[in-house]
């Protein structure tokens, strides 16, 4: 590995300091452009080096784990390529951390609707693990706000998918595509984004109810239940959102009071249909933390002690509602598969890959299945 060390030095530049947290690897790399990391990817598939992408890391726990010989981190690429307030649209490179894009965003009262409390997640990392936050309720999912992305694939090609225009439905849907695919694919080096514009005015109202809560307000941002209660978050006019705070009856307070994500040694994710989430919720082995995202069907629990066997029972529940459980984090040797029952679409999922990542080096063995 040594005289591949020097030559991928030779050809690429510098090793990139150790990342805190990503796993050990012989090589990593920074690269500043998309048509660079199509390079290092080439080079990677020539030589057939186990690829990880990293951006902030908050998203790597989910999936099989990976001992990788190449990580290539997206720091170095971080810029608003493009921003056109007028047209709803921004054009980001990958290692953007959410929080400075929505900032910048909110000089114009707009916002990409990523998770509202991203921490050190990246523009990169949440497309690519398809991450959408609690305001999925009324804007739908992230993948649905992807407009366009450009692709260093795994055999070193860019390829470029959507239009920067909000209606547009030429081409193959590769922005769908890598959405979600956990960098299995190769490295999203630019993604086009639609854009909302931010609410007049916020408000958080108490709830008994969250059921009740979604038949009486109209488009509500979300209905969440935690261990403290249930919240129906809402944004509009001044008058429009008095009106339905003052429908639900429940104490009403200034602003979007979002929970925190639960975290902890072990932390799950259950998908359900909509109407299974109170359900879900119920059958939850006592967690010590939970956020229930009500008209969605997602609910994250965490748990600082639990045997695999206690969600088995649950895993089992929600696979038979149509739906899934999938661990977000998990300590070496938890004794759960991180995904349950492989998808009937694998044997498609295995091709698309191939197409796009012949060598199989792109995160090998991440996904569902240990594609």
């Amino acid at each position: 590995m040594t005289a591949l060390r020097s030559t991928a030095a030779r050809l690429f530049g510098e090793m990139a300091d150790p990342v805190e947290g990503a796993p050990p690897a012989d090589l990593v790399l920074a690269p500043t452009t998309v048509e660079e990391a199509a390079r290092i990817l080439d080079f990677a598939s020539e030589h057939g080096l186990a690829v990880v992408v990293w951006g902030g890391g908050t998203h790597q726990g989910l999936g099989y784990r990976i001992e990788p010989d190449l990580l290539l981190v997206t720091t170095r690429m971080d810029r608003i390529v493009d921003w056109q307030p007028d047209d709803l649209t921004v054009v980001v490179e990958p290692g953007l951390p959410v929080a400075a894009l929505e900032a910048r965003l909110d000089e114009r009262s707009q916002s990409a609707v990523l998770p509202e409390r991203p921490g050190a997640a990246t523009v990169g990392g949440v497309v690519a693990a398809g991450a959408s936050g609690w305001r999925r309720y009324r804007y739908g999912p992230t993948r649905d706000r992807v407009l366009e992305v450009v692709v260093a694939t795994g055999d070193g090609r860019v390829v470029r998918g959507g239009a920067q225009v909000v209606k547009n439905v030429t081409g193959y849907d590769i922005p769908r595509l890598v959405t979600g695919s956990l960098g299995s694919l190769g490295l999203i080096g630019r993604v086009c984004l639609k854009l909302w514009p931010k609410g007049e005015t916020t408000t958080t109202v108490r709830v008994d109810d969250p059921s009740r809560a979604l038949e009486i307000a109209y488009r509500p941002l979300a209905v969440l239940e935690t261990a403290t209660g249930c919240f129906a978050y809402l944004a509009g006019t001044e008058r429009e959102v008095a009106a339905q705070g003052a429908a639900l009856g429940g104490s009403v307070q200034e602003g979007l009071l979002w929970p925190e994500h639960p975290t902890g040694e072990v932390v799950v994710s259950v998908r359900v249909p909509p109407a299974s989430t109170a359900e879900a919720v119920r059958r939850l082995p006592a967690p010590d933390s939970f956020v229930a995202g009500h008209g969605v069907g997602e609910v994250n629990a965490s748990f600082d002690s639990i045997n695999p066997s206690e969600l088995e029972g649950l895993r089992d529940w929600a696979e038979s509602t149509g739906g899934a459980m999938v661990l977000l984090a998990a300590p070496d040797g938890f004794a759960l598969d991180p995904w349950g029952t492989p998808p009937q679409t694998l044997d498609l999922q295995r091709r698309i890959k191939a197409g796009f990542d012949p060598a199989g080096v792109m995160a090998p063995g991440r996904l569902p299945g240990g594609l």
